[in-house]
Parts: C-alpha cells; structure tokens; sequence
C-alpha cells in the first residue's frame, strides 16, 4: 500500500465527490485546504496524518486523513479513510406553537366545529 496519493483521488474514495472530475474540480476551485494551506492542483498528495478543510454549499467539513484509498467502496469502508473532525451544529431552541388570543385572526378547524354545531342546535330550538 503506498503511503501518500493524489488528493482528488483520495476526496473520490473517501466519497467527498460523486465523481473523480468533480474531486478534481473541488481541489483547484480552492475549496479544499491541506493543513491550512488552499490546494493549486488536483496532483497534491495527501497522508495520513494531514488534516482537510473541504468546503461544500454552506457545509464545511473537517477531515483527518487516516489512510490513503484503495478503491471506491461502499459508505462504511469510506468512512475509514478520516476522522471526521467537524465540530456539531449549534442547537436550535426549539420553536413552541404560538398561542393566540380566543377569537383573535381565523377561526381554527376545531371553533369551527363549535359553531357549527351551535347553529344546528339553534335549528331545532326553533319552536
């Protein structure tokens, strides 16, 4: 097994890209970081040991490099190639339902029932 490899090949294993053109485009597009450094080309070599920033969208994620890849397999054998390094996302503060004032804005499903019901009573009391 050799101890470094090509850094599109390597985000192409590691399933950072779906295809080895679109690993290499990621590296020279200047998103992807190697040790704190942008990578100029796609022939830059990774091993293990180095640490990746590779940015996607609104996404960034940080990688330890953990071996080089010998194949394009499954998810599981992928995520053996790093350590994934990411910090988690800060927790939202979850939303309640708001609570409206009686007889403020449109009547829910459930006063709608009630009314109905109201005025078929008033029906009947007709006499």
């Amino acid at each position: 097994m050799q101890a470094s490899q090509r850094i599109d090949k390597w985000l192409w294993y590691a399933r950072m890209a779906k295809t080895r053109t679109l690993a290499q485009k990621l590296a020279v597009s200047g998103h992807v970081r190697l040790n704190k450094d942008k990578v100029s080309a796609a022939s830059q070599t990774v091993k293990p040991g180095d640490v990746l920033v590779v940015t996607k969208g609104n996404h960034q994620k940080i990688l330890k490099v953990l071996q080089p890849g010998t194949r394009r397999g499954p998810a599981p054998e992928a995520q053996t190639l790093y350590e994934d390094l990411t910090p988690p996302p800060p927790e939202k503060p979850e939303a309640k339902a708001e609570q409206r004032e009686p007889g403020a804005g449109r009547p829910t499903k459930r006063d709608r029932r009630q009314l109905l019901q109201l005025k078929r009573v008033k029906q009947f009391d007709t006499s």
